[in-house]
């Protein structure tokens, strides 16, 4: 096995995140311990950021804003420290959905149809443009915080004022409804892609992480040839953003079968709950041989 030193594995920190952090990171940290990592916990939240001088490596396990969003990547550079994950430019991208979408956008990958949201829209035009239902959604956060599903005309105001208290910019998707799916990427491997049948209403915090009713479907239904043409256009919407390393693309599927790319995660959850390792699992991946091969891929630059 290589040697890499002392490796700080970063996680808490300051977002709304915060407690999906404390879990996958602590997850991370076991399982580079078990394997005779020199592996220690950071938690940027509770020691200065200079003390990540005594360490040779950083393992990434921050969520949301300043974890993920090309802030942490940023210090990191400046001490010339490797670290996991994505770099500074494609983190900051990733983190912030509007810019996801208008690069995703200008190479032709498909996007469901959104609106800008600001206080002084015409909510009703908005509805009436998109159709119901539809998603509003904070630009810059995770974990489906401040998201919500919009049914009935003349609830769309409402849905803007809950996202904007976590963002000032907000997002009115159109809904798209015959499945939500996602992509793990590890290296240049897009994994096996799995189907996301949540028993709520949507895929929203509780659903991700505090209810056991939510099933994962990996084989997802797809025809071989339909999974592996979606596969390679989830890796190029990886690349189109400067992503690398390890990460996550989200996907929805329409009633005819057509595919919407969503979003990116640069950081994704390592929970018992967290999707990247059931695909990893499926591919014949421990949790152990993922989170070495996540680190294998740590640098610079």
């Amino acid at each position: 096995m290589r040697n890499f030193g002392k490796v700080a594995v970063l996680f808490g920190g300051r977002s709304a995140e915060r407690d999906v952090s404390l879990n996958s990171g602590s997850r991370v940290l076991a399982a580079l311990q078990r394997q005779g990592i020199d592996a220690q916990a950071f938690d940027p939240a509770e020691r200065k950021l200079d003390e990540l001088a005594a360490f040779d490596c950083a393992f990434i396990m921050l969520h949301g804003r300043y974890g993920e969003d090309g802030t942490i990547q940023g210090a990191l550079e400046l001490m010339g420290i490797p670290y996991t994950g994505s770099g500074v430019m494609a983190s900051a991208i990733g983190m912030d959905k509007w810019r996801t979408k208008l690069l995703w956008r200008s190479v032709g990958l498909p996007i469901p149809e959104f609106v800008m949201l600001d206080a002084a829209a015409d909510f009703a035009a908005v509805e009436r443009q998109l159709g119901l239902p539809l998603f509003v959604k904070p630009a810059c956060e995770g974990s489906s915080i401040g998201v919500a599903k919009v049914r009935h005309a003349g609830e769309l105001r409402d849905a803007y004022q809950t996202a904007a208290k976590h963002d000032s910019l907000v997002i009115a998707e159109q809904g798209v409804l015959g499945g939500e799916y996602t992509v793990a990427i590890l290296g240049d491997e897009a994994l096996p892609i799995i189907k996301i049948v949540p028993a709520t209403d949507f895929y929203d915090y509780e659903a991700k992480y505090l209810r056991d009713d939510t099933q994962y479907l990996c084989p997802c239904g797809l025809s071989e040839a339909r999974e592996a043409e979606i596969r390679a256009q989830a890796l190029e919407a990886f690349r189109v953003l400067g992503c690398r390393g390890w990460g996550r693309v989200d996907f929805l599927m329409d009633e005819q079968g057509k595919a919407y790319f969503l979003e990116v995660n640069t950081s994704p959850g390592m929970t018992d709950h967290s999707l990247v390792p059931m695909a990893a699992r499926v591919a014949g991946i421990s949790y152990e041989q993922l989170v070495l091969r996540v680190l294998e891929h740590a640098r610079l630059g």
